[in-house]
């Protein structure tokens, strides 16, 4: 516990026995698998007719969406021409599934089903359905360890979606609540705001849902609101993940550098020369 706690060293053996437990967590994950699969065989038709009818609603539903969302994007393509701005590029991602939970009341973290030999990585984000759900914090041949957004260990960067406005968010150690650090008391923050990843620090990509607030509380006299939020994901029910590969931050910071040719005319730098020379002009010798 000692050189675990001191030294870097005992990564490698954690990991390589954590391939010898995998088999162990397959295992015990598959009672719940054959739970499942019993329930969905014993179940009587009535059920599956009003579970496909709510499936087919939320198709059209999604798809009503996603044509809403083509036309933002065509737009929001055109615009960025329009701006000469660099062409934003698909996040590429791989599945997950969940394989075990911390059973450590202090912690919140869990085990999923992808490790380095399927391309997951330490710091790699993870989302569900619903928005984030953390990050990868140690990785084996076969399965990974992820440090969810609820841990009180656990902050990351985001911005409000309404305006902006940047903050960092913390976990309380609870499932239902995160907090949102350091907001002045008369930002334009308020109940309903969607927190959202902000890109800073080149971990977590932007524009993924994070959180919504829930309460803010004005503290007469105190330069600083206590502001609350519930997470997006669905941290106590997802069992399937993602996996995002965001590119590099060098990449990122390439692609939102403009062309100087682009942006400054020849007429603008010929007029600043000019002005460069009558300001020496003036300048008294000695």
């Amino acid at each position: 516990m000692f050189v675990d706690q001191r030294f870097t060293r005992m990564e490698d053996v954690r990991a390589q026995l954590t391939m010898v437990v995998a088999p162990v967590q397959w295992v015990v994950s598959l009672p719940s698998d054959l739970l499942n699969w019993g329930s969905l065989v014993l179940s009587d038709q009535q059920a599956l007719v009003d579970e496909n009818r709510l499936l087919r609603e939320q198709i059209l539903t999604l798809s009503h969406r996603g044509q809403r969302l083509a036309n933002l994007t065509s737009e929001n393509a055109e615009l960025r021409e329009l701006l000469s701005a660099a062409e934003r590029t698909d996040i590429p991602y791989m599945s997950a599934e969940l394989l075990s939970l911390d059973n450590d009341p202090f912690s919140h973290q869990m085990v999923i089903d992808r490790g380095h030999r399927n391309g997951a990585y330490v710091g790699q984000p993870v989302i569900d359905a619903f928005g984030l759900v953390g990050q990868v914090t140690a990785v084996s041949a076969y399965s990974s360890r992820v440090l969810l957004l609820a841990d009180a260990s656990h902050a990351l960067p985001v911005q409000v979606n309404r305006n902006g406005l940047r903050f960092i968010v913390q976990g309380t150690g609870r499932y239902d609540s995160v907090s949102v650090l350091h907001v002045p008391d008369t930002a334009d923050i308020r109940e309903g705001d969607l927190l959202t990843t902000s890109g800073l620090a080149g971990r977590f990509p932007p524009g993924y849902p994070v959180a919504r607030v829930t309460e803010v509380y004005h503290d007469p006299g105190q330069p600083f609101a206590q502001v609350s939020a519930v997470p997006s994901a669905q941290l106590t029910r997802s069992r399937h993940f993602l996996l995002l590969f965001p590119p590099p931050l060098e990449q990122e910071d390439e692609s939102l550098l403009w062309d100087a040719s682009m942006t400054i005319s020849p007429a603008a730098i010929h007029a600043s020369e000019r002005l460069i020379e009558a300001a020496s002009s003036e300048v008294p010798n000695g």
